[in-house]
């Protein structure tokens, strides 16, 4: 069961490469809006440290090939040896979305694997690092797309091992369990249609109250608010390309536009045409 397609077609991923090399001494990525990062270190040793408070801890000891994942803005600080420094690829990540991309929201503020750790991992690391060390037609562009590549396998590794990437709820956890993952990804290629706690549940079969509790405790919500709040992520995407509201209600089976208009203000606080103006799409 393929668990990711359907939620990387609807909110997708752009990376871009920004470096590749040495890097010795401090270096600081600020917290900015929309905007994530995914280094691998491919040599050397290193210390990673966190603003206290905003990161599950407050500094990293990387000692081994290791890719970091920064699924959205926080500030860190790389520790390098002063002469001899460590090796890095680096990119920028643009989730559709921002932090109210689905993905985004059920990961923690940091994720650390060793390279070894990825079954497959290798091979696209070494058709990246190709191109992001030889400068050749089309190689930043190619070493980007190849940076999307690695990340796909990197959440492949995290919706089978949820525990060791530090994931504690949301999709991802709901996704790991093989009986709600079902019901999750009829769920996600359907939104328009009726879902009932009994056809979710008759889909992951299990009985209602079962999947009802399992559910909670793996996303942290209900199977009712959790459809809610996946039409209205949609339905956020869908308004930035401007789409009529009317058209984005009948899409996403709302009763109309005011059925719409309600429920997005009850999760967002504003109305569809307060938030597009707030936010500048």
């Amino acid at each position: 069961m393929d668990r990711l397609s359907a939620v990387l077609d609807r909110f997708r991923v752009q990376a871009s490469l920004f470096h590749t090399g040495l890097m010795c001494g401090n270096h600081t990525f600020e917290a900015m809006p929309g905007r994530a990062f995914m280094h691998v270190l491919r040599r050397g040793e290193m210390e990673v440290r966190h603003l206290p408070g905003e990161a599950e801890v407050s500094s990293l000891r990387l000692a081994e090939p290791t890719v970091l994942l920064y699924p959205r803005p926080l500030h860190h600080v790389f520790v390098n040896p002063p002469r001899e420094g460590s090796d890095f690829t680096c990119a920028t990540l643009d989730f559709d979305g921002g932090e109210r991309n689905p993905i985004v929201q059920s990961l923690p503020s940091v994720i650390r694997v060793p390279l070894d750790a990825v079954d497959g991992l290798r091979p696209a690391l070494d058709l990246l690092f190709a191109e992001a060390d030889h400068v050749r037609c089309g190689s930043r562009l190619l070493a980007s797309r190849l940076f999307e590549v690695v990340l796909i396998q990197l959440l492949r590794w995290i919706l089978d091992h949820p525990a060791k990437a530090g994931v504690a709820s949301g999709l991802i956890m709901g996704l790991s369990d093989p009986r709600l993952a079902k019901s999750l990804v009829a769920l996600h290629q359907a939104p328009h249609e009726e879902w009932p706690l009994e056809r979710m549940a008759a889909i992951a079969g299990m009985s209602r109250s079962a999947f009802a509790a399992t559910f909670k405790t793996a996303t942290g919500t209900t199977p009712a608010s959790y459809l809610t709040d996946w039409r209205l992520t949609l339905a956020t995407s869908m308004m930035r390309t401007r789409r009529p509201v009317k058209m984005i209600a009948a899409e996403l089976g709302f009763a109309g536009t005011a059925s719409l208009s309600k429920a997005f203000r009850q999760r967002m606080g504003v109305s569809p045409r307060e938030w597009l103006a707030e936010s500048g799409a």
